[in-house]
């Protein structure tokens, strides 16, 4: 008998004697539950809503590429967007007229109300002008997240909400998610007992990192949001729907700790196309991510001809952000970031982003006094510590033909198809992300980044 062989059995014997259930004790041999989530709007409706989308982007093309797939429910019949390309793109794809065709979202509000709803896709800095002036006129909206870049500006537009009593729906798609609904419902069925705590965990995947946060739209929190709100709201607006309870006490602490001017490798220069001694081994490099491997493109106006591309996407790598050192960019952003939370009835949560990981997707794991889970967006375990049986659920979303363009486990487009029936039934309780219950999370972040700045707990005053 092998010395391990001694050694296990040798401690299987003393758990045995002192009545110790050992670890691994666990019945793993239930059988797997499935859960198909499959898209089909609402096919009762017969008329669709109105609506003008502000910001012809990627956002705007994922709620616009809901009405073509279900043209019973929505019609695009306006556009906002100042870039050209992308105006005539989405007009012709709506078959919007010309005289609803504007530049920017103050030119939309210049001329009488013509549909039934504003959907607000325009940078961050840029929601909270549309949504104060589409309330004051009559329009319900979509509002993607985050709210606005300030508390004053969130609190705001709630009040002019209730005021007006139009529905706004802000983009919390993981409410919509089937996993993280699917979650919910089983930590309030009772299942795992009490409540006790949640860890949840964002890996934002490193050139993730680099294209949105370093070299991307939301690399300057001054001008943007902070990225706790920019990336993470979504995460701080589950955690608080699956307590169910409000958050009183908050803290953080976080910093840009590797995309500074001071790790740049020695021989690296302004952009990756200038020379850069290590640019065939940088995992941020410019050429590598954008020119050969092709990812993250979609942020460029590629022209039709495709033979133009690869001139294009280098043209863009000479002359944009994207084709910048990620070390010498004038991004503040945090690279890493930890938030503690204290909610009613003693619940705590711990929530941590992180840009260093060669992987996405959530993971999250919840502790209750009779039962544990463990998921990660495609799957999660429940434990039972009565029975000690495991249980496991797996996640799909059935795709339609052009779900491609939605995303967040299938939240995207739930929500669209919610969003739309609660403005056609004028019923704001047929959506769970309505600006009352977003403006939490909203309220969290600003905290956080109160206290990571300050290093102190800051209570959260709803």
């Amino acid at each position: 008998m092998s010395k391990k062989s001694s050694r296990r059995d040798a401690l299987k014997q003393l758990a045995l004697g002192a009545s110790i259930p050992l670890i691994g004790s666990i019945d793993h041999s239930n059988p797997t539950h499935q859960i198909t989530s499959t898209i089909k709007g609402n096919p009762t409706i017969t008329e669709p809503i109105t609506a003008i989308t502000l910001g012809a982007g990627g956002r705007g093309n994922v709620y616009g590429n809901y009405g073509i797939e279900f043209p019973n429910e929505l019609n695009i019949v306006g556009v906002a967007e100042p870039i050209p390309i992308r105006n005539e793109r989405y007009a012709k794809k709506h078959q919007i007229k010309d005289k609803h065709r504007f530049t920017t979202w103050e030119h939309v509000f210049e001329v009488p109300k013509f549909a039934d709803a504003i959907i607000i896709t325009t940078p961050d800095d840029l929601h909270y002008g549309p949504c104060m002036q589409a309330l004051e006129m009559g329009y319900d909206v979509l509002l993607e997240k985050p709210i606005a870049p300030t508390e004053r500006e969130c609190r705001d537009i709630l009040e002019l909400a209730q005021k007006t009593g139009r529905i706004v729906a802000v983009c919390h798609v993981l409410r919509y998610a089937p996993y993280f609904i699917k979650l919910r419902e089983l930590i309030h069925s009772g299942k795992i007992g009490e409540l006790i705590s949640i860890q949840h965990f964002e890996p934002i995947q490193h050139i993730h990192m680099a294209h949105s946060y370093v070299r991307g739209n939301w690399h300057n929190s001054k001008a943007t949001t902070p990225i706790i709100l920019a990336k993470s709201c979504h995460d701080l607006d589950i955690l608080r729907w699956m307590v169910g309870k409000p958050c009183t006490h908050i803290s953080a602490f976080g910093d840009l700790k590797w995309f500074k001017k001071e790790n740049a490798p020695e021989g690296s220069t302004a952009r990756c196309m200038d020379g850069c001694a290590v640019e065939a081994t940088c995992p941020y490099s410019a050429l590598r991510i954008y020119h050969r491997n092709r990812e993250w493109t979609y942020v460029f106006d590629f022209p039709e001809d495709e033979a133009k591309h690869d001139a294009f996407i280098l043209e863009q790598l000479r002359t944009t952000n994207y084709g910048r050192c990620v070390y010498r960019m004038e991004n503040d952003q945090p690279d890493h970031y930890v938030t503690s939370m204290q909610f009613e009835g003693r619940v705590t949560a711990n929530f941590s982003m992180e840009a260093f990981t060669s992987y996405h997707g959530r993971r999250t794991r919840v502790m209750g006094s009779m039962g544990d889970i463990v998921g990660d967006m495609e799957t999660f375990t429940f434990t039972d510590f009565r029975t000690r049986k495991s249980e496991q659920w797996d996640i799909s979303v059935d795709n339609v033909s052009n779900y491609k363009n939605s995303g967040h486990g299938g939240g995207d487009w739930a929500l669209a198809a919610d969003w739309v029936r609660a403005i056609k039934e004028q019923d704001a309780s047929l959506l769970t992300s309505t600006i009352e219950a977003s403006i939490e999370s909203h309220i969290m972040g600003f905290n956080a980044e109160t206290s990571r700045l300050t290093k102190t707990i800051v209570p959260v005053k709803l």
